[in-house]
């Protein structure tokens, strides 16, 4: 399946798209504030090129939940020169950012994708990717940062979620965006109990019934804490790496066509793993 972003095509056919996570904030859930600055920031996103990430996403705002709101210019301030300075080295950017005003500075210094986890509830935000033909990824998220975690409830979470999906990637043509563009991402973590979470991982197929690239975000999140805790392992977000790579290795098998990870090394072996297994699966159909 193939994903149009702004002046090229990523194919993932040949295997599944791995994005790396550069947190320019100094409240991330995983890294507390360790890529805040603007050389550790780029240094990170270089690195995560150099082990194989296809794409670097890069976030000014922590949404991790509780987060309190940053202000836009602030934001602006922490991604943007990251995002040029990346981009002019040749990586694939992407900027994880709510705001329109935030994703069309971010475009302006070289982003290819925007990866807007209220799938475009900012009513600037599709003019703003449509005009410059960026790649969008449509997540879904029950409430927002401060309150998706009070209580999150649904009758049945997988058709919820890709009803939702379903509805915003009507939007999101309807306001002019490729579909080509869109890539569409169940929201792990983002207003879910834990079981929500492994449902939605275990029926993946439901969300890819869509016809676009799913993207799963599993890593280093809470509910592989409980999962290790259960095991007799409690664990910092950091130390989660090698449970990240269990689900990586899942979602693939379940047809998620981008991962997005922390720990790029950890994550690609993994995921070609699952690469070669599932194409060879489907070479044999």
């Amino acid at each position: 399946m193939n994903w149009r972003i702004r002046n090229q095509v990523l194919d993932t056919d040949d295997h599944t798209l791995i994005m790396g996570i550069v947190n320019a904030t100094p409240d991330s859930f995983s890294e507390g504030g360790s890529h805040f600055s603007h050389q550790a920031a780029v240094a990170h996103g270089l690195a995560q090129r150099a082990e194989g990430a296809d794409i670097v996403d890069v976030g000014g705002e922590s949404t991790r939940p509780g987060a309190e709101p940053v202000p836009t210019r602030h934001e602006i301030d922490r991604v943007v020169p990251v995002v040029r300075d990346l981009a002019k080295q040749g990586v694939v950017v992407s900027v994880d950012t709510m705001k329109a005003a935030v994703a069309a500075a971010a475009i302006e210094a070289g982003a290819h994708i925007v990866n807007d986890v209220t799938a475009l509830g900012d009513p600037d935000m599709p003019g703003v990717c449509s005009a410059a033909g960026v790649g969008v990824i449509l997540m879904h998220m029950q409430g927002d940062p401060q309150t998706m975690q009070a209580d999150p409830t649904y009758d049945d979470v997988v058709a919820e979620v890709a009803g939702y999906l379903e509805g915003r990637v009507d939007h999101a043509i309807a306001a002019g965006i490729d579909r080509a563009a869109l890539c569409i991402d169940p929201g792990i973590g983002f207003g879910k109990t834990f079981d929500h979470n492994l449902a939605l991982l275990s029926d993946l197929g439901r969300l890819g019934a869509a016809g676009l690239p799913v993207l799963v975000g599993t890593s280093r999140k809470g509910f592989l804490g409980a999962i290790l805790n259960d095991a007799g392992w409690a664990t910092k977000p950091a130390e989660r790496d090698p449970a990240t790579a269990a689900t990586v290795a899942l979602a693939i098998a379940g047809g998620a066509s981008v991962v997005r990870v922390h720990n790029v090394g950890h994550a690609l072996q993994a995921a070609r793993t699952a690469d070669a297994m599932v194409r060879a699966s489907q070479r044999r159909k």
